[in-house]
């Protein structure tokens, strides 16, 4: 099916919709604005919507029966300093991914859409916390679903502009919070309690000395420190920190956090203080399914001609979209990556796209929900 002359006369209302979404970013849990827009864009829509009376993020619903073939766009930004001065920030191009998802829907209605099947539209909270899919896990948004298709926008050392990927193997991404704590001490008397800031520097170093497998993918590092005050004669006994983990697979993450866990206890002991860890956030590595995926090549093929695929691409980045997939292991799922010369780069403060990649990504999917539909009922 040829929808883009459909997706050509919608692309100003979509250029209307990203600029607003852009301008108006809100970080996890807080989407709350951002819910009511996409709501409010749908109030006169033939789709079924529902809302979450304990969350932000909703679910749009057409068509019935079997399949059930779910899309999903990620609503929240980031809280990072812009200019000097802290602030949300759509710098990871979720509000492009809603845009998508709204355009395929539109798409669908007005072109009309399978006799047999639903089509499923899923702005989901919180992906930055890493906590927002399995939310909606847990709210039942998945459990019947056959199909599920993401998208990300890539950066430019990935994908060019028109290049497009039919998966993402995204690595697993854990952050930790650490807290040190033991006395203060007076600036003359060292010797009476083990200063924070040795302690906290000794696990940074130690932190480099971490080695597992080389052909598997990962890195440790600390992302903030903090001890100390105003009082500059005070020995700090106490702090708190953060750690950011990657590593490709589930496995070799699991052997990660081990490692650092044993670095707290070897200094915890040392210095005779406390270190606590906590798991933040806890994003696993992505579970691609191949059906899904080639439903995704052939539609990317079908659209924008074989010249422009790129196989799956492989990245240190983490998307707790594969949560989905993790917890509900019936479901066929793929994410498209999309080349769009993205820089300088994801999740930096200034980061820019080319936002004529929407158009395709649209019609890409559109098509894979097709194929999707006439796979189903072939088996």
């Amino acid at each position: 099916m040829n929808s883009a002359s459909t997706i050509a006369k919608l692309k100003p209302l979509l250029k209307d919709i990203f600029n607003h979404l852009h301008a108006n970013p809100e970080v996890g849990w807080k989407e709350y604005k951002t819910t009511e827009y996409i709501k409010g864009l749908l109030e006169d829509k033939p789709c079924k919507v529902r809302t979450f009376h304990d969350c932000t993020g909703l679910v749009a619903e057409i068509g019935n029966g079997k399949p059930v073939i779910a899309i999903r766009a990620d609503i929240d930004g980031l809280w990072q300093e812009v200019n000097g001065e802290f602030q949300a920030n759509h710098s990871c191009g979720h509000d492009a991914h809603m845009t998508i998802v709204l355009g395929i829907l539109f798409t669908l209605i007005e072109d009309g859409f399978p006799n047999q099947g639903t089509f499923r539209f899923i702005f989901q909270p919180a992906e930055e916390k890493g906590n927002g899919a399995i939310s909606l896990v847990e709210k039942g948004v998945v459990d019947d679903v056959d199909y599920l298709y993401g998208m990300h926008l890539r950066p430019i050392q990935e994908l060019e502009y028109g290049q497009f990927a039919p998966a993402i193997r995204h690595g697993a991404s854990w952050s930790l919070q650490g807290v040190i704590t033991g006395e203060d001490a007076h600036g003359a008397r060292p010797h009476l309690n083990a200063n924070a800031i040795q302690v906290g520097s000794e696990f940074f170093q130690h932190l480099s000395n971490i080695y597992l497998d080389p052909m598997i993918p990962h890195s440790v590092k600390m992302t903030s420190f903090h001890a100390g005050g105003e009082s500059t004669n005070i020995i700090p006994g106490n702090a708190t920190f953060s750690v950011d983990m990657r590593a490709q697979t589930n496995e070799a993450m699991e052997a990660l956090f081990e490692k650092v866990k044993r670095i707290a206890t070897m200094l915890s002991d040392y210095h005779e203080v406390n270190i606590k860890l906590t798991v933040e956030t806890c994003i696993a590595a992505a579970v691609i399914n191949k059906e899904a995926s080639s439903l995704m090549e052939s539609a990317i093929i079908d659209t924008v001609g074989k010249g422009q695929l790129v196989p799956m691409i492989t990245t240190t980045g983490g998307d707790d979209f594969h949560f989905y997939s993790i917890k509900r292991p019936t479901i066929k799922a793929t994410m498209l990556a999309i080349g769009c010369d993205l820089e300088p780069g994801l999740h930096h403060p200034s980061m820019t796209f080319n936002y004529d990649a929407i158009e395709p990504s649209v019609e890409i999917l559109v098509n894979a929900l097709w194929r999707t539909v006439d796979k189903y009922f072939k088996e």
